[in-house]
């Protein structure tokens, strides 16, 4: 999108715009997340997730940071710093802010300085996953819901929510990290119910050049993983959505109408 064609946005510089980057592919951005960036002073982005060429989008003179190896206070005086140098400053997230996106914690101290912010949503992993694969998480007459969840791991999850307890619903499943303890989860998924046939994948780095895509059942996708050699930024899809049993939807059904069509 050339940016001399862009119609200058109004944007708040007393604020701090957190923006979803999107699941990989630069052209996955939203167009508001692009004229964020394109019109940033300073650019805050997780460098170890976010794909670089997004900072092209940036423009000349932006002071853009990795964030990879700073801590919280860190992340948080570049921030301040900037709002009050009365810079437009963004913060670039990986996927969409809502999931495992730590937003409410940065949210949180920036209000001890009397700074306020705006969420940009983005597109999250999960759904380029789906792309990828080519498959709905919504298959009519096989399952109708999706359970978003990680594994235990250095940050708890709750008792209720661990991923036996998910399993007994046998629906579809998005599993953020925790490719790395992928036997684990099988084990834990195999304990609260699904069949060992039940059709998992394994998609790493979706919407990337370099994206992965593994298939198989509970029974095989660990070994399939081990082999790949993949330990992280990948997500374990589950469920009979990714088998070959499915329904057409009503939606379109010749003698089926209503107002959602």
């Amino acid at each position: 999108m050339p940016r001399d064609n862009l119609t200058p946005a109004e944007f708040d510089t007393s604020l701090v715009y957190f923006v979803g980057a999107g699941p990989g592919d630069p052209e996955l951005l939203t167009i508001k997340g692009y004229k964020l960036l394109s019109q940033a002073d300073v650019v805050i982005y997780a460098g170890s997730l976010v794909n670089p060429k997004l900072l092209e989008y940036c423009k000349s003179g932006a002071n853009c940071v990795d964030s990879a190896g700073l801590h919280l206070e860190e992340i948080l005086t570049l921030m301040v710093d900037g709002v009050r140098s009365n810079k437009l400053v963004v913060r670039l997230q990986t996927g969409d802010l809502s999931l495992y996106g730590s937003i409410r914690e940065q949210g949180e101290e920036l209000a001890k300085h009397g700074i306020g912010f705006r969420s940009v949503a983005g597109v999250s992993s999960f759904l380029g996953a789906a792309s990828e694969l080519g498959v709905e998480y919504t298959v009519p007459e096989v399952s109708q819901s999706l359970i978003i969840t990680r594994m235990a791991g250095r940050t708890p999850t709750p008792e209720l929510e661990n991923l036996a307890s998910f399993a007994r619903h046998q629906t579809s499943m998005a599993i953020f990290l925790s490719v790395q303890g992928i036997e684990n989860v099988v084990e834990q998924l195999l304990d609260g119910g699904y069949p060992k046939d039940t059709p998992a994948a394994v998609v790493y780095k979706a919407t990337w050049p370099d994206c992965e895509k593994l298939t198989g059942t509970l029974e095989t996708i660990a070994g399939q993983v081990e082999k790949a050699g993949i330990r992280k930024t990948a997500l374990i899809l589950v469920g009979r959505f990714l088998g070959e049993e499915y329904f057409y939807s009503k939606l379109y059904d010749a003698e089926f109408s209503h107002e959602y069509r």
